[in-house]
């Protein structure tokens, strides 16, 4: 008797045991089975920000879209370009310029943005100096250092292209002592506050954001020039990928903002909620690029 009970118990922890891993098999196959989504992210601050800063919402977006979504942190803006070209990314959230860029020569479809806490969804750029540099005009900029951050951002690269041609400056290297490209925004900041370039260009988002941590950016640099509006960095994808898929993306992050989860993720990001985006909303870009002579479609950079 003793026996055919530890048989029968035997018998069950075998069954038991069988049904956990083919649970666990189901679950291996149903998770291998999801779509996997490489989604690029701009160099905008330090890279182990910026992607601790996205990583929650790249998991919200896993979870809601049933997708398993990668980031992939660039290290420099134009090889978002690039890299989309070799067909490693499916989508970024890209800037204003990259956005419009990747629009006019690889036809991406944006699919939506964020609008912060204030109520925006867009962001200018800045030229600014230290106030202590007795420096008020392009005039007074002639033979300093100028520190811009890429030659693929509407904040640091076509706003100070533009107030140079306002200004009559054809030349900018024949105007400034030295010129050099930064990187991120964060850089061209602190390089300035530091006393690296004497002028600098960025985006209002991160001068404001790191003013938050850092008073000394808001009582030692004086706001020179600022840029019109243009998209806050927001989501494409390539042209071709799956429509369903989409459409589950976009819904996802324009309806995150009416679940407790999503709020939180919204929260972390610094954001109220996502609002659809079209290329239409980059008009602003094309139409300053187009104000300066750049043909986007054509356009093709190297730092230097």
């Amino acid at each position: 008797m003793k026996r055919m009970k530890w048989a029968i118990v035997f018998l069950l922890m075998l069954l038991f045991i069988g049904g956990c891993g083919e649970r666990e098999k189901s679950e291996e196959t149903v998770e291998s089975t999801k779509p996997t989504l490489q989604i690029g992210l701009l160099p905008e601050q330090n890279i182990f920000s910026q992607k601790k800063r996205y990583e929650p919402l790249a998991a919200y977006i896993s979870r809601q879209a049933g997708v398993t979504v990668n980031l992939k942190i660039l290290s420099r803006y134009g090889n978002i370009i690039d890299n989309f070209i070799s067909g490693d990314l499916d989508g970024a959230f890209f800037g204003s310029f990259t956005g419009a860029l990747a629009i006019r020569k690889l036809g991406v479809e944006p699919l939506a943005r964020p609008e912060y806490n204030d109520g925006t969804s867009t962001y200018y750029g800045m030229i600014f100096t230290r106030k202590d540099s007795g420096i008020q005009s392009a005039r007074d900029m002639k033979g300093k250092r100028f520190a811009f951050v890429d030659m693929v951002t509407t904040a640091g690269w076509l706003l100070p292209l533009h107030y140079f041609q306002e200004h009559g400056i054809d030349d900018y290297r024949s105007w400034f002592g030295e010129t050099y490209f930064a990187g991120t925004h964060e850089d061209a900041i602190y390089d300035v506050l530091n006393g690296k370039a004497d002028v600098g260009a960025a985006k209002n988002q991160v001068f404001y954001r790191l003013a938050r941590k850092n008073p000394a950016l808001t009582e030692e640099l004086t706001i020179l020039m600022t840029s019109p509006e243009v998209p806050a960095n927001g989501l494409a994808v390539r042209h071709d990928l799956d429509e369903t898929l989409k459409k589950r993306l976009k819904d996802v992050l324009i309806h995150m903002d009416l679940s407790e989860e999503g709020k939180r993720v919204l929260q972390s990001l610094g954001v109220q909620r996502f609002i659809e985006t079209t290329v239409q909303d980059y008009q602003p870009v094309f139409d300053f690029a187009n104000h300066i002579g750049l043909d986007l479609s054509t356009y093709d950079y190297l730092n230097q």
